[in-house]
C-alpha cells in the first residue's frame, strides 16, 4: 500500500472519530487542500469520506445525546424541557391558526362566460344536458 493510500485510509478513520475535515487534517499533518484535492480526484475516496463524515455525525448524536440524558438525569431543567420538547408529543411546540375559510363563491358574470365557452369547447355545453 502507498503512504497516500495509508494516509487516506488514516484520515477516513480520524473523520469517522471527529467529523471535521480542518481537525482531521491537523492531526494528520496534511493541508486541507491536499484532501479536498484527493477528494476531486478520487471517486472512490470521496464516496468514503461521505461515509465517515455520516458515521462521525452519528457518533457525534450519540455522545450529544448521552449527555443530554446526563443532564437530565442531574434534573437540568433546560435539559428536561428540551427532551420532552423533541420526545414527547405532549410538549412539542405547536402553531394553532383560527378562521374561516370561505370556499362557496358565485362565479361572476365573465367566470360563468369562460365555463360556458370551456365546455362548449369540450362538447358538453348544459344544453346537451337539458341543465340550463
Amino acid at each position: 500500500m502507498k503512504k497516500t493510500d495509508q494516509t487516506k485510509e488514516a484520515l477516513l478513520e480520524q473523520i469517522r472519530k471527529t467529523p471535521i475535515v480542518q481537525i482531521a487534517c491537523e492531526k494528520l499533518g496534511i493541508s486541507r487542500w491536499t484532501f479536498y484535492r484527493w477528494k476531486k480526484e478520487d471517486v472512490e475516496f470521496a464516496k468514503k469520506v461521505d461515509e465517515a463524515i455520516f458515521d462521525g455525525r452519528l457518533l457525534v448524536n450519540d455522545l450529544a445525546e448521552s449527555q443530554l440524558i446526563g443532564a437530565v438525569k442531574d434534573r437540568n431543567f433546560a435539559a428536561i424541557m428540551y427532551w420532552l420538547k423533541h420526545h414527547h408529543p405532549s410538549y412539542k411546540t405547536r402553531v394553532e391558526i383560527e378562521g374561516t375559510v370561505n370556499t362557496i363563491q358565485e362565479l361572476s358574470p365573465e367566470q360563468k362566460e369562460l365555463v360556458r365557452k370551456a365546455l362548449e369547447l369540450a362538447s358538453l355545453t348544459l344544453e346537451d344536458n337539458g341543465n340550463e
